[in-house]
């Protein structure tokens, strides 16, 4: 397929600013000595009054993770768990793994009917869906062994925001708004999300005395109040009286672990990544690998040349996400073989030129997880840089709070294979190796990343979206490194995600031309149309300035990328 003609390129550029002007329409936010990028504005300016006052990019991200479960409860948790991805000032790069574990009670098939089928919200509603949380004790690890501030200090913002509330905008009206069914079904949840059983409305004060008692004891006795003392036991009582598998032995036994990155160099930038049981630094390396022979940019953003290479690149990698990869503990991932160069090579030679490979061609398994997770970006002065995605699975994860506590709790079991021949609500299927087994930590797709250049950082990027958070992460690379974007258009512009099964592009609306939608077409591809998602908060550090730029994705309005 030859290079589009000049003036397909420009009726592009126009269609793009005509139909999307969100997509360019911003610049980043520019700063000199620290910089925060989340979610939530409140949260990112707690991140960055903790840098002001002295704190390092690890205390920050301490108290952005608290803050988060306070003002962002859809998808900030201490009832949840993620990965931490840092680069330390010294040069040392670190991987904190505090994803949730299964109950040792569980089982492969315990969300199977008689028949083998999925029964329908079981591993999604309720306290069978919870996995045993590892954020408390995540981030309390990254800030004993990184940190510099106390406990006190770093929870104490997120206590004030519990305890004394903050006024509601549209956004968070707007997504509580869509579960008021289901708060009503669990009055824990109904009587601090709803306001006398009614939706909150814009302005409205959100107040969670629970939770602010909550995060009190943590700030003054660590994670074994949350592990094995008072939080601990109202989470198993509550799990016990509502038919749940939850039990004391599982919250003593859950352990972090502080892993090796995954490293891969793409155009002599090096990405540092998620490693298992995260897929996320995997595939994105592996696809990275991929494309790293044909010269994108000069092919021409979102051209159909380069979008057929890109995303074949998708398809083949999530191929060997979904079938090849695990938990360590339990599963040998052969991740060398993976990211090696000499792999892509070999995928390259599948790749034909102007046609697209048939998924079926390749299995006929598939996967999914949940979608909604949040994902924050920190540097400081001295050039620590930590990447941080967490979450509760989908929306408020299980829907439920244990009594007294103020936590919502995950969903995160859903994660599992619960049978390798049906997909979950989010229509992707995985194999036998992300089957359901005790103390075993479902396989994910968060990809908390730093790209480095002469060993100093020059993104932190990561995303929420389920599975589309690794080819959201991977596009906001491609937009700044091959097609010359700045951080706030490269987290902006309209994204598209192929995970190999189903096999369909899926696309955000004007995402690309009609033409080049025809000419893909022609090659045999399909698509489907999809809403915008994910929320890619990320950073850039000019390398020659050293300036930093924030950009926070406009698809979360109530985001905010903070400097200083």
């Amino acid at each position: 397929m030859t290079n589009q003609p000049v003036f397909n390129i420009l009726s592009r550029l126009l269609f793009l600013i005509l139909l999307c002007p969100l997509a360019y329409a911003n610049e980043p936010v520019a700063a000199a000595q620290g910089m925060v990028v989340s979610d939530q504005k409140l949260a990112s300016q707690i991140g960055i009054d903790i840098l002001r006052a002295g704190g390092n990019a690890i205390d920050a991200a301490v108290a952005v993770g608290y803050a988060l479960a306070v003002v962002n409860p859809c998808c900030g948790n201490i009832g949840g768990g993620g990965f931490m991805t840092l680069h330390l000032a010294d040069g040392k790069d670190i991987f904190i793994n505090f994803r949730e574990r299964a109950p040792f009670a569980a089982k492969a098939d315990m969300y199977q009917d008689a028949d083998g089928k999925i029964i329908p919200r079981k591993s999604i509603f309720g306290y069978d869906a919870v996995g045993v949380p590892g954020t408390v004790l995540g981030l309390e690890s990254a800030l004993k062994q990184y940190g510099t501030m106390s406990r006190q200090q770093v929870l104490a913002p997120a206590i004030k925001l519990a305890q004394e509330g903050y006024i509601l905008t549209p956004g968070d009206v707007k997504i509580l708004g869509m579960f008021t069914k289901d708060f009503r079904n669990s009055a824990s949840v109904a009587a601090i999300f709803l306001k006398n059983g009614q939706p909150y409305q814009v302005g409205d004060l959100l107040i969670q005395k629970d939770l602010a008692k909550s995060l009190s004891l943590i700030a003054t006795q660590g994670p074994d109040v949350f592990y094995k003392g008072s939080i601990a036991q109202a989470i198993v009582q509550a799990s016990e009286m509502h038919g749940g598998i939850l039990t004391l032995e599982d919250f003593a036994h859950y352990k972090i672990e502080e892993l090796t990155p995954i490293t891969c160099n793409y155009r002599g930038y090096t990405v540092v990544s998620a490693p298992p049981p995260s897929s996320g630094g995997t595939t994105l390396c592996e696809m990275l690998n991929i494309l790293e022979a044909y010269p994108l940019t000069g092919m021409g953003y979102q051209s159909t040349q380069s979008t057929h290479y890109i995303v074949e690149a998708m398809r083949f990698a999530f191929y060997d996400r979904n079938n090849q990869l695990g938990d360590p503990d339990f599963i040998n991932n052969p991740v060398t073989r993976l990211i090696s160069k000499q792999y892509a090579a070999e995928i390259r030679k599948k790749i034909k030129i102007n046609v697209a490979t048939p998924s079926n061609e390749l299995n006929n398994l598939a996967v999914h997880e949940g979608m909604h997770t949040t994902h924050y970006s920190i540097i400081d002065k001295a050039g620590n840089a930590v990447a941080v995605t967490y979450t509760l699975n989908s929306l408020f994860g299980a829907i439920v709070i244990p009594e007294g506590t103020g936590i919502l709790l995950n969903n995160e079991m859903d994660d599992f294979t619960s049978n390798p021949k049906q997909p979950n609500q989010f229509g992707l299927i995985q194999g036998e190796n992300n089957k359901i087994a005790p103390g075993k930590r479902p396989l994910s797709a968060m990809t908390p990343t730093i790209v480095m250049k002469d060993n100093h950082p020059l993104m932190i990027v990561g995303s929420s979206g389920g599975p589309r958070i690794i080819t959201a992460t991977l596009l906001s690379i491609l937009n700044v490194i091959d097609f010359g974007m700045n951080i706030q258009q490269a987290v902006d512009a309209q994204r598209f995600h192929h995970q190999w099964l189903p096999d369909v592009i899926e696309i955000e609306p004007n995402t690309f031309t009609v033409d080049t939608m025809h000419q893909l077409n022609l090659m045999g591809y399909n698509f489907s149309m999809t809403n915008p998602y994910g929320a890619v908060e990320a950073i850039y550090i000019d390398p020659k300035t050293k300036k930093i730029y924030g950009g926070s994705d406009y698809r979360r309005a109530a985001g905010l990328a903070v400097g200083y």
